[in-house]
Formats: C-alpha cells, structure tokens, sequence
C-alpha cells in the first residue's frame, strides 16, 4: 500500500515523504475502524481507500498550494478533502465543517492521532455557518467533494470565502449540464468561473474534474438561505 500511494503521487507529480505515507496509512485505519460504528464510507478495500479517497483529494494540490493558506472543506464528511490536503500541506489551516457531531469525533480523533496542528472542527450547518461572522468571507479558499449540483454548493461554499479567493469543487465527470445551471448562482454569489480541469486518477479509468471559482466581490447578505431552502430551491 505505501508503494500504491507514492507511485500514485509520483503520476500527479506530488512528491511525498515517507512519514506522509505512514499518516495516510493510519488515517485508513482509523477510517475503516470508525466505520464500523458510524457510516463514513462505502469504499472499504485497502487499494480503492488509496486511489478513489486519499489520492483522488489530493489531485487539487497539483494546482493550488495550500501551505500557509486558511481554507475550509463545507460538509466534511469523514474528511475528504481536507485531511488528505492537510496531511499533503502541513503548514495550512484547514476548517472542518460537518453536520454532524459523530463524525466530528472521528475527525478529531483523527487529527489527534496524526499530530496534525493548527485545524479547527466546527460541528454546525453550512447555512448556519455561512452567516457566522466568525466563518463568513474568512478563508483563502473552500472546498468540497460533496455531491450535490454545482448551484447549491456554491451557495454552501461561496459565502465563506474571501474576495480574491477560491471555492475549489471536486465533481465527478458529467459536468457540463450542471455549470450552465450554476452559472446564475455563481454570478449572484459574487464569483465567477477560471477555469475546469480535468483529472484522471493513477492506476484507475476514473476521471473527474475540479471546478475552480474566483470570488470576486462579497456575495450578498441574504445569502447563504435558511436551511432547507438551498437545496429545495437553487439559485436559477
């Protein structure tokens, strides 16, 4: 597995430390442990853990350096991409935002472990932190791997980042339709699409894309929406 990791790294050409791999390593190990308590992920084979988790979050780095950067991953999860950014980047301060307590648990349990400094785990709602003077419009950049369409998550998303920073999005390859849908959203929030990329994963026929928004201006204090009300009825 800790030659798995490098090779993958080394096709993205991320270079990475052996006492990187063994972080990784123990963080799979506590994934998989937790997940027998709570539902944190369907994947569950070693090498797919490697590949479709810690290696699939860690494409964004091939574009943006984290280090010495504030950012903040919106419905964390079990911490996909956050910990593997912040494993990859040790000198960034990540946020790490989910809804729900039991999860924050693994993901402190997690960081504790692993030593890693300077994170901070906010158990709260995105509509709710997003109107939070203490988040709101406060970090270089946000990203997410979350499933939802493009224009609800850039009303999670955007209101957290500074003018002149980046909502960085992790979506998987059928995304075309979604961008002409989020294009109003996007506008409305105050950034505007730079650029898409695409990724493939080493050793894998998966493909995705990373979807990389500006934030041009302060997006507007009505936004984001009570809860419920994003989902139910996106920006259009």
């Amino acid at each position: 597995m800790k030659n798995l990791l490098k090779n993958a790294c080394n096709e993205l050409n991320l270079k990475i430390d052996d006492n990187q791999i063994d972080e990784f390593l123990k963080y799979k190990q506590l994934l998989l442990e937790w997940n027998e308590k709570i539902n944190l992920t369907a994947i569950t084979d070693d090498k797919e853990i490697i590949l479709k988790h810690f290696v699939d979050c860690l494409t964004v780095c091939k574009f943006i350096d984290f280090n010495n950067k504030t950012f903040i991953d919106v419905g964390t999860g079990a911490g996909f991409p956050a910990l593997p950014i912040k494993i990859f980047c040790k000198s960034s301060a990540p946020t790490l935002l989910d809804s729900l307590n039991k999860r924050i648990n693994f993901l402190k349990t997690v960081g504790n472990e692993l030593n890693l400094q300077n994170i901070t785990y906010v158990h709260s709602r995105a509509e709710d932190a997003g109107q939070d003077i203490s988040f709101r419009e406060k970090y270089d950049f946000c990203v997410s791997r979350a499933v939802a369409n493009l224009s609800v998550l850039a009303e999670f998303d955007l209101p957290f980042v500074k003018v002149g920073g980046y909502f960085i999005a992790l979506k998987g390859p059928l995304l075309d339709n979604e961008i002409i849908d989020a294009n109003k959203a996007i506008t409305t929030l105050g950034g505007i699409i730079e650029k898409v990329e695409t990724i493939k994963i080493p050793f894998t026929d998966i493909e995705h894309k990373l979807v990389f928004i500006k934030k041009l201006r302060q997006t507007p204090k009505q936004y984001p929406r009570k809860a419920g009300k994003v989902s139910r009825n996106p920006i259009k």
